[in-house]
């Protein structure tokens, strides 16, 4: 009949209904690729989140209906491009991230404000006394830097730190004027000490018995 798909009946072959991760991965691209306009769901919140699952579990269904395929072999080398392409996407995005996350430590660890934070901690005689001479920082720093163009900035840090006698967190507050950093405050908890050592409070802020929240 004129005009007739190719791949009809609609009724897509069973070794062909299977799951679909283009349609998972790419959702409403591959929708419209596929000429699966439903998959436009994905686009509302909330609503994506049940609507990639049912993409990847009826796509292949619903492309096999909606497109025109020469035959089974095209329209299964086609899905598998789509999962393909959706794969790359999602571990170069999921990749990128992870960069930027794990990237984080190691701006903050560059900054001179971190460097006169760490060289404050290990010349204490309290914090050596407490947690040891070989005072070492775990790799993870929470806090942030920020740095501007006139000279002027702030840092804040969150710092677990051990050493052989214990283990705490130091907490510090600094800030940049004219392109020099000052320490306004550090304050290391010791685990298992009921009072913070306190080395630097520079604007008498008052200093809560509970973990510091930074």
């Amino acid at each position: 009949m004129a005009g007739q798909p190719l791949n009809q009946p609609a009724e897509i072959p069973a070794e062909l209904d299977r799951w679909n991760w283009g349609a998972f991965f790419l959702n409403w691209i591959w929708g419209i690729g596929n000429s699966t306009f439903i998959a436009l769901l994905a686009l509302i919140p909330v609503v994506n989140i049940v609507m990639i699952i049912v993409l990847g579990a009826r796509g292949s269904r619903w492309a096999w209906q909606n497109r025109a395929w020469r035959d089974a072999e095209q329209f299964r080398k086609t899905q598998r491009n789509w999962a393909i392409a959706g794969l790359v996407i999602w571990v170069v995005s999921i990749g990128g991230c992870a960069a930027m996350v794990g990237g984080i430590p190691f701006v903050l660890k560059g900054s001179d404000a971190y460097h006169m934070t760490m060289d404050k901690l290990r010349a204490d005689d309290r914090v050596k006394a407490a947690l040891g001479d070989d005072l070492t920082e775990s790799f993870w720093v929470g806090g942030h830097l920020n740095v501007n163009a006139n000279g002027a900035g702030d840092a804040q840090f969150s710092i677990p730190v051990h050493g052989a006698k214990g283990k705490g967190t130091a907490f510090s507050t600094a800030v940049r004027t004219a392109g020099t950093w000052s320490l306004r405050l550090l304050v290391v908890r010791v685990e298992g000490a009921d009072a913070p050592i306190v080395l630097i409070n520079e604007d008498h802020v008052a200093i809560p018995n509970a973990a510091i929240g930074i």
